[in-house]
């Protein structure tokens, strides 16, 4: 528990150091978003509020890995090594798409076929590596019901490439609102580090507890109203961060229920273009990802997070109760 506390706190007393001088650069180098005009239209006041602010998180992550993961990684243990540098390359990722955005002075960077591509290089590579060094089996854990499904090798990489790509897509899908995307994963980081704790996974631990300390360093500056937004770059991140940890772990069905939220709001944009394209111009909700259609409906952006983040905080603690029985915790 210590080195996770300590990774909180470094992670957390970095991003708040940095977002300041970060927020200062982004507004010199113009890196303002480009809001959709599809959008709520009062989103368009948020026109010109510094993005890529994900940076912030990012460094005092990664600060607080090598730092407090210091011990871990000498004695040749990487696993959360291997998780902090999949979630950089969905950085890198994001960071490319923003910067071509703010290039162009409009809401489009990457191709989607380009992004898929990139993303799903990364899925795979990340797969063969935790199984190439005895991270990961091809033994698809169930929580709730504490039973395995042996799956073949190749079966499982699909798997896992399209579970991968699908989870950082639908965290980048539910960074729409000020501090929606960090408020739903603070309780995910949580669920990680109390796992990590009690189960022993100490370098894994540091991870989560360093995740749980950026983003509520990075909240400071990203509560509504959002003095700068976390971009793809932040967002692809999470995304990486958020199911690495779940395979590092051995257990990606985990993320049905902590990423509850990414996947309600990935599935109500899916649902929305389907059934406009099947019935010509019907909608189902008044505006798709769900915390759009709830805006529309009354909703305050601050009320959108504190609902989401106590519907993710309440899954979480029902997935901690599903993994119970795997780790002997209680």
């Amino acid at each position: 528990m210590t080195q996770t506390v300590l990774a909180a706190l470094v992670a957390f007393a970095v991003t708040a150091a940095v977002g300041k001088p970060l927020i200062a650069l982004l507004h010199r180098l113009h890196a303002g978003q480009s809001i959709k005009s599809d959008g709520p239209a009062w989103h368009m006041a948020k026109q010109g509020t510094p993005t890529m602010g994900g940076l912030m998180f990012i460094l005092g992550i990664a600060a607080a890995v090598l730092l407090a993961g210091l011990p871990q990684l000498l004695a040749g243990e990487l696993s959360a090594l291997f998780v902090l540098a999949f979630a950089l390359v969905f950085g890198a990722i994001g960071f490319v798409d923003d910067w071509a955005k703010v290039k162009k002075h409009e809401n489009t960077g990457l191709s989607a076929p380009q992004k898929f591509l990139l993303q799903l290089a990364a899925a795979v590579a990340f797969t063969a590596l935790l199984r190439l060094t005895g991270h990961l089996t091809p033994n698809l854990y169930i929580p709730f019901f504490n039973v395995s499904l042996a799956l073949p090798w190749v079966v499982y990489m699909i798997f896992a490439a399209f579970v991968m790509v699908g989870c950082v897509n639908a965290v980048n899908i539910t960074d729409g609102v000020d501090g929606l995307a960090a408020g739903v994963t603070v309780p995910v980081a949580l669920f990680y580090a109390a796992v990590c704790v009690l189960w022993g996974k100490t370098a894994l631990g540091g991870f989560s507890g360093a995740l749980l300390g950026g983003l509520l360093g990075f909240l400071i500056y990203n509560v509504h109203p959002a003095r700068v937004f976390m971009g793809d770059t932040g967002s692809l991140f999470l995304g990486g961060a958020v199911c690495g940890m779940a395979f590092a772990l051995d257990m990606p069905l985990i993320l049905i229920p902590v990423g509850i939220i990414y996947l309600v709001e990935t599935l109500s944009d899916i649902i929305q273009v389907a059934y406009f394209k099947l019935t010509h111009g019907k909608r189902v909700f008044r505006m798709a990802p769900l915390h759009h259609h709830l805006e529309l409906g009354g909703w305050s952006e601050n009320k959108l997070v504190l609902v989401f983040s106590g519907i993710t905080l309440l899954f979480c603690a029902l997935a901690f109760w599903g993994v119970a029985q795997r780790y002997a915790i209680f």
